[in-house]
């Protein structure tokens, strides 16, 4: 009889406990962790739900799970080998899981949708617009976070990071650094100034890049558009009077592509502790007149700050996914835990995720 129930009685139920929410709820069967705390009525922090934005990044604690696509794309390896996972893409296996989740920021808006208008472009390199867009109200949101912007006809939306300093009361203004992708249906109108007057809607904010409240050495790496939520979390930081070491890396391929370079010293005279100021060129011609840092910008982590205490510091990255994990492997190497490690992947066109 006791065979015949667990061949045919019913399964027992998958439970999931989640910190530091200090809550559990149990799992339908074919459920994503993600999708069975939402249902619980858990904050749980996600976005894109197709595994590439990492917001949901989650560390396994106790049990199993089977992922629905590679955590590798998103995840760095050593994230992997120390557990974490994305809740979005993972199904638990056992009777019983633990992860572990970090909430977001306290101050954090709750995500709003909002409609608006180009107020103007700036071109900063041969392939980055700055786009100012006026919105229907002012919008809050933390330093570092993003926004997802869709216009008419749209297939979904694209997620920018706000590369303006937060205000009390919101900003009716905002700005978006916007890379030009190949052959992208949105960028390649937009630079071609066919939805300068479309109506655009605007829902946000999202994302827990942040600056973490403590006096420990920073180490900022931007890349590319990757450059506009660092210096929405630096220029805040220095009108906050924050005072820690900072030690600002900024990569691009020529000098043809380094821009705000006056906005990132005017953030170095200003700050109220050390800040070191270095950009890094990786294609740029042998015989030209530069005389700065030459090769990939993750290279020169190790010249950071000298004689700061990595497992003490803290790391902030901004950028294309391969500087991203080098990044992660660099700072991990120097001892720097990879709990310390934040960062926003800026994915291409063909993922959901923060388009550059």
């Amino acid at each position: 009889m006791s065979l015949l129930k667990s061949l045919f009685g019913p399964k027992q139920a998958k439970v999931v406990e989640v910190a530091p929410f200090g809550v559990s709820f149990e799992m339908e069967s074919n459920q994503t962790l993600l999708e069975a705390a939402l249902k619980a009525g858990i904050p749980y922090p996600h976005n894109c739900t197709v595994g590439t934005c990492g917001s949901c990044k989650s560390k396994l604690k106790h049990g199993r799970v089977n992922a629905l696509s590679d955590f590798g794309y998103t995840l760095s390896q050593q994230e992997i080998a120390a557990g974490y996972i994305l809740a979005c893409q993972a199904i638990p296996k056992d009777p019983l899981t633990r992860v572990t989740v970090e909430p977001l920021v306290s101050d954090a808006p709750a995500p709003e949708k909002y409609t608006g208008k180009i107020a103007a472009t700036e071109s900063l390199t041969h392939d980055i617009l700055k786009v100012t867009i006026e919105l229907d109200r002012p919008i809050r949101f933390v330093a570092g976070q993003y926004a997802n912007l869709r216009t008419p006809g749209m297939e979904r939306e694209r997620n920018y990071s706000f590369a303006d300093s937060p205000e009390r009361e919101g900003r009716k203004t905002i700005n978006f650094f916007i890379r030009k992708i190949p052959g992208g249906a949105f960028t390649e109108a937009l630079f071609d100034g066919k939805v300068s007057d479309a109506s655009l809607e605007i829902e946000g904010p999202f994302g827990h890049f942040y600056l973490r409240p403590n006096a420990s050495p920073m180490v900022c790496i931007a890349g590319g558009s990757g450059l506009a939520p660092l210096l929405s979390l630096l220029e805040h930081a220095k009108h906050t009077r924050v005072k820690r070491p900072c030690m600002m890396l900024f990569g691009a391929r020529t000098q043809a592509d380094l821009y705000m370079v006056d906005q990132i010293q005017a953030i170095a005279d200003g700050w109220a502790d050390r800040f070191v100021f270095l950009p890094v060129l990786s294609h740029e011609p042998a015989d030209s007149s530069w005389t700065g840092a030459r090769g990939l910008v993750t290279q020169f982590i190790t010249d950071a700050l000298p004689g700061i205490n990595w497992k003490t510091a803290e790391g902030y990255m901004c950028g294309p996914p391969g500087m991203i994990d080098a990044g992660i492997s660099s700072m991990t190497e120097q001892g720097m835990s990879l709990e310390s490690i934040h960062y926003d992947k800026f994915t291409d066109a063909s993922h959901s995720s923060k388009m550059p």
